[in-house]
């Protein structure tokens, strides 16, 4: 008896002193899981979900890896940046953390290309996002997301009940942060690269406790799967953002003022146009800006019907017709106080909510035709 209390004494003391393992996020978590750990997105949408599973594919959420414009950025720009230079080594693998997050947590990196039809073709699916129980450190971004696949599905809702696994409340699924873990990017120069939920949080509508899921997850009523009970504030899956026409229509409101309102011929008129961002609780356009050009176009037309434009600034470098448009000229980047700007203002890049006292906008862009 004396023996055997000792080795069960020893056994304890063993398991007491192994610690708990750390989980993984970000970079850290490459390699760490197995494509059988997640459920396939049909497995969802088969008899459950079906309605919530039918929005995904018609959002970009399950094209993050698919879609041609993705396959072009990094297939042809972003891999080749990365064998280039050292500090952009990490975007090889590290793009596929928020666009083929199972591909990249497995390991399967760079993923086969989506005319193969792997797994990574599931992009952004419903088991990636419902496993997640949390972030690393103190900023979401860079996916440092927490995933624990199995047989727990986590989501916003308490005493939900189904036959398929077993249900979680977690109030993460509440927050900002859950959409910052991939909506924030930092490139190996340590600069910002995308920061929509950064934005936010520093936005007015964040002071109010509006968060992404409030205008990107809208409520309507409905079940959350074909057995639930019938809820006034379903969240839709949906997504729309940027590519959604409906979403970015009236993003951005103009007004425009002469200085007077009658004018001899040959004098000189001065037109104002303001801008405002009444829509967007982060900048318009955001995530990646760089893809997602706005520009205020000004042309003029007299009373027989003759079309006159501003004319062109032209820099000199090699494709400038092309920057913009393929009968559009290149602008340059200048700062318009109090959200306004008089008529040789073309172009802008992102308007914020939270600044009111200075804007960049790129300028002085005309079309050539």
């Amino acid at each position: 008896m004396n023996k055997l209390s000792g080795i069960l004494l020893l056994v304890l003391l063993s398991v007491a002193l192994v610690p708990a393992q750390e989980k993984k996020a970000g970079e850290e978590a490459l390699g760490s899981r197995k494509y059988t750990d997640y459920e396939k997105p049909e497995a969802c949408g088969a008899s459950c979900h079906i309605d919530f599973y039918q929005q995904w594919k018609q959002a970009m959420m399950s094209q993050a890896y698919a879609h041609h414009w993705d396959e072009i950025e990094y297939s042809k720009l972003a891999i080749p940046d990365a064998e280039k230079d050292p500090k952009m080594a990490g975007v090889k693998t590290g793009c596929n953390g928020c666009q083929a997050p199972i591909s990249f947590l497995v390991g399967d990196v760079p993923p086969p290309k989506p005319e193969e039809n792997s797994r990574a073709n599931e992009s952004v699916s419903c088991d990636v996002c419902h496993t997640m129980t949390g972030f690393k450190g103190d900023t979401p971004f860079n996916f440092n997301f927490v995933s624990e696949p199995g047989r727990v599905k986590y989501g916003p809702r308490d005493g939900v009940v189904s036959p398929a696994h077993e249900t979680k409340k977690s109030d993460f699924y509440k927050t900002a942060e859950f959409c910052g873990t991939c909506h924030n990017e930092k490139d190996g120069f340590d600069v910002w690269v995308k920061s929509t939920h950064l934005e936010s949080k520093e936005g007015p509508y964040a002071k109010q406790g509006v968060v992404c899921q409030d205008c990107h997850m809208t409520f309507a009523v409905g079940r959350n799967a074909t057995m639930g009970p019938e809820l006034p504030n379903a969240a839709q899956h949906l997504f729309h953002g940027a590519h959604d026409p409906g979403k970015v229509r009236g993003t951005i409101e103009l007004r425009i003022h002469p200085d007077i309102r009658k004018a001899e011929p040959g004098e000189r008129v001065k037109l104002t146009v303001a801008l405002f961002n009444q829509k967007t609780g982060h900048k318009f356009p955001t995530g990646s800006a760089e893809e997602r050009l706005l520009w205020l176009h000004v042309e003029a037309t007299d009373a027989k019907g003759s079309v006159f434009r501003l004319k062109v600034d032209k820099k000199g470098f090699p494709g400038e017709e092309y920057t913009i448009a393929a009968n559009t000229l290149a602008y340059q980047d200048m700062g318009i106080p109090l959200l306004s700007c008089s008529t040789t203002c073309l172009g802008m890049s992102s308007i914020s909510r939270s600044d009111s006292s200075r804007y960049p906008i790129r300028s002085s862009s005309a079309s050539s035709g």
